[in-house]
């Protein structure tokens, strides 16, 4: 039994997974090692600048020859830059975030580069679609950091009935069985962001790491609703003191102040209690440090046995 679907055929990978480009966490080491897991691994440029980005890419490519992704955060001042690199470099694959990523899209295009755009509301998928992306990552409000406000469950067949480009599932998978529901819902695969935090090849600060092992089933909040960008982080004082401002009616300013620089402390200096540790609700679900090859085949290994137990399955 093998699952293979459209979006392995456009990204060329093996199997209907994308790992998710997080900022100061997906290094070039964790995109190739889940890229050489015949996933799709996904360097995060976040707010770097191109020349750090361009060695991110060089880094991946001494390191497999298989195909691998850039995301690019529309927001960064280096947004257009890092895009320029992108092309000189002939990265196969782009995915983008907090934004619409049509004013490239010539370029890209042109350079053969496929691209995939995260999305949060039906609106926002139609619009990306006559865009000319290739693909859309349905983002529930599940997932770790920057969130939406609707959930994978209802999200995802909504944004499937909506494009005719293939959807990505993405917020609260773990394992194959969320594999399998989401291409249920008619999505073409899925990313997956917490549980490659945890992965042996990830860099991230190992008490980082602990914090999301140890992490419970209500262990995560949501910050920043008050400032329009809402965050999912795990309970800690960083986050205790943003709700409490948030709920005193702090400014906007003073509310992104306490994280400022806080996602780096989190994941280069490992603060548990003062970092911003982006997690999704999938966090109490990982129990331990596995290599990429590992997760990728525990995932595919348990979809296989809920596509089983569905076959056992009969109407009547």
């Amino acid at each position: 039994m093998r699952i293979n679907t459209v979006l392995c055929d456009l990204l060329g990978i093996q199997y209907p997974i994308i790992q998710g480009g997080m900022a100061w966490v997906a290094t070039a080491e964790l995109a190739a090692a889940v890229s050489e897991a015949g996933a799709l691994g996904v360097i995060g440029a976040g707010n770097l600048p191109p020349e750090a980005v361009q060695r991110e890419i060089q880094r991946v490519r001494s390191l497999t020859s298989k195909p691998f992704g850039v995301n690019v955060f529309l927001l960064s001042p280096f947004s257009a830059g890092v895009m320029e690199v992108i092309v000189d470099e002939r990265v196969p694959v782009v995915t983008t975030g907090a934004g619409n990523p049509g004013k490239y899209m010539a370029l890209l295009k042109a350079a053969g580069v496929k691209v995939l755009s995260v999305v949060s509301t039906v609106n926002m998928a139609k619009r990306l679609e006559r865009a000319g992306v290739d693909a859309v990552i349905a983002e529930g409000m599940e997932c770790g950091g920057h969130i939406g406000q609707i959930a994978s469950m209802p999200l995802v067949p909504q944004i499937v009935d909506a494009v005719e480009i293939p959807v990505v599932a993405a917020g609260g998978i773990y394992d194959g069985r969320g594999l399998v529901a989401a291409l249920a819902l008619g999505a073409s695969g899925v990313q997956m962001g917490t549980r490659f935090v945890c992965a042996t090849e990830c860099t991230v600060h190992r008490d980082y790491k602990k914090a999301i092992i140890v992490a419970r089933d209500r262990s995560t909040v949501v910050i920043g609703r008050t400032t329009g960008h809402p965050v999912r982080v795990l309970d800690n004082k960083l986050a205790r003191q943003v709700l409490q401002a948030e709920t005193q009616r702090g400014s906007g300013a003073e509310i992104e102040g306490f994280a400022e620089g806080a996602l780096k402390c989190a994941v280069v200096d490992g603060d548990t209690e003062y970092g911003c540790l982006m997690a999704g609700q999938v966090a109490a679900m990982v129990t331990r440090e596995e290599s990429c090859q590992q997760i990728i085949d525990h995932v595919m290994a348990t979809a296989y046995e809920a596509l089983e137990r569905l076959g056992g399955v009969t109407a009547g």
